[in-house]
């Protein structure tokens, strides 16, 4: 496979920074072709001005790998500012997604269709705060919830088959005694090296039946019951038979 890793974190020798040397090494080790943008060390220049509104090589990455990689720290609940710009300058109409024809039945290529399809996609990430913290009863609310906008909003619009995430937590203040990351990597590995098998977030796709048109709102009935929600959004599949 071709594996293009973003990483955003301003520290070469920070333990994201570590993760990603990791990832890249793994993967290279397994057969697979990597390529790395390192945002910070590129000096990426992250803010959008009409001189200079699309990063051309950055969309070449893209276009050439079969899996996207962005690996991050957990910043004031979101992705850190030059990996947004990033997004920002890459993904564009017309490159990272096309927006198409609408007809009664089909409003634009995007959510499960368009330039990406067909490829895979996820995110590594690390978080300051326990595992609790990040729980669905959490003080900083559900991981799977922070990580929607990314997850659903920048990677699943234009086509990716997004796999769930890889998270790290408990990382403040940014390093970790020798035996924790031996269980970090050996975590990491598994996940990189089924990157082809694992299965994707199994969300649902704006233009096959499951959302109103015009209006792309969850069609009544579809959704579990007590269900609420981004939740709402991900197909589950259906309980198991058990009579007898």
């Amino acid at each position: 496979m071709k594996v293009f890793l973003v990483l955003a974190h301003p520290e070469s020798q920070s333990l994201n920074g570590s993760l990603a040397t990791y990832a890249a090494k793994v993967l290279e080790d397994a057969g697979h072709e990597v390529k790395v943008s390192d945002l910070y060390a590129m000096k990426f220049k992250a803010v959008v001005d009409g001189d200079d509104f699309q990063e051309y090589n950055e969309q070449e990455k893209m276009k050439w790998a079969d899996v996207l990689i962005l690996h991050f720290p957990l910043w004031w609940y979101g992705m850190p500012a030059i990996l947004k710009g990033w997004v920002d300058r890459v993904y564009a109409g017309g490159f990272a997604y096309w927006v198409g024809e609408y007809t009664p039945t089909h409003q634009s290529d995007r959510f499960g269709e368009g330039n990406m399809a067909g490829k895979r996609a996820m995110c590594m990430v690390t978080v300051g705060g326990k595992a609790e913290n990040y729980s669905a009863r959490g003080i900083a609310g559900p991981i799977d919830d922070l990580l929607w906008p990314i997850n659903h909003g920048i990677l699943y619009y234009p086509g990716y088959d997004v796999l769930p995430p890889f998270v790290t937590f408990d990382t403040f203040p940014g390093h970790v005694p020798p035996e924790r990351w031996e269980k970090i990597c050996a975590d990491m590995k598994e996940r990189l090296l089924t990157l082809d098998t694992t299965e994707p977030i199994a969300y649902r796709k704006q233009n096959f039946g499951d959302y109103t048109m015009p209006g792309l709102e969850l069609k009544p009935g579809l959704e579990q019951p007590g269900e609420t929600g981004f939740a709402i959004h991900t197909q589950k599949a259906p309980p198991a038979n058990t009579a007898a």
